[in-house]
């Protein structure tokens, strides 16, 4: 059993688990349910736009602990303050740390910009419970979806206004996109291996329908590599260990912000 096979494993045990603690009738009445969300995809096409999505990402099974020290509330500000065009939050506990709390504080902190729930969704419970905590955009994986899934899961995502973001990471993931998909990310990394190698979004790039916005995900580490992949038409960036890891994750994600701005 590879570590991508082990995750979702432990994922359904936790979906579960929550549903038998909460109701999808009372996520319902969560005020996070009822608030409009924001739109990652027209964020990402504006003018201007860093591309910068800054994730907040604490832990990863591949690095194990990257940073505990810090807030959620406080670096989601600080990116969102940097120029970040959207924000990632982690809520996987077992293998990244993250929690649906963090992705509940980073939206009172940052009403106005989108947030992605970053995790292992395999059931439309997840997807309520997203919009409940203040999502914007849920991640499909499509290398732990088989394509009916992975339209059932996006159709409930848009029934509630939510954005969908399908990750894929070769050819074959491609055939799982469906006409409920708004953003397409590529993962540099390989679930099953977690080999990262950023020309998996340069050799995929062509092959991506021209109506979904793209965005490169994993091992973006420096200007000049968002630089490359800008050409070849990335428009988001996601972008997570490398803040993470250091001492003031806010100020590294400007850094990089100034970095580009002067390869536009």
């Amino acid at each position: 059993m590879n570590i991508l096979d082990r995750i979702i494993e432990t994922k359904k045990n936790e979906v579960a688990s929550q549903k038998r603690m909460v109701s999808v009738s009372q996520l319902k009445k969560y005020p996070g349910y009822r608030r409009n969300c924001n739109s990652l995809k027209e964020t990402l096409q504006k003018p201007g736009s860093s591309g910068i999505i800054a994730e907040f990402k604490q832990k990863s099974p591949s690095k194990g602990e990257i940073n505990f020290s810090v807030k959620a509330e406080e670096v989601t500000k600080d990116y969102t303050n940097a120029g970040a065009a959207g924000l990632s939050v982690l809520t996987d506990y077992e293998y990244f740390g993250g929690t649906l709390a963090n992705l509940a504080k980073a939206r009172e902190v940052n009403p106005d910009i989108p947030i992605l729930r970053k995790d292992f969704m395999i059931d439309t419970y997840q997807v309520v419970e997203a919009k409940a905590f203040g999502a914007d955009v849920i991640l499909l994986i499509a290398a732990c979806l088989e394509k009916e899934e992975a339209e059932v899961l996006a159709k409930k995502a848009k029934s509630l206004g939510l954005e969908v973001l399908m990750e894929v990471h070769n050819e074959e993931e491609l055939e799982k996109l469906n006409d409920f998909v708004d953003i397409v990310g590529v993962n540099n990394r390989n679930l099953k291996t977690f080999e990262v190698d950023v020309e998996t979004s340069v050799k995929l790039a062509r092959l991506i329908p021209g109506r979904f916005v793209k965005i490169s995900e994993s091992g973006l580490a420096g200007a000049e590599t968002i630089h490359y992949l800008r050409k070849s038409g990335f428009k988001g960036f996601l972008i997570g260990e490398t803040f993470m890891k250091t001492e003031n994750p806010g100020k590294a994600c400007k850094k990089l912000i100034a970095e580009l701005s002067f390869l536009t």
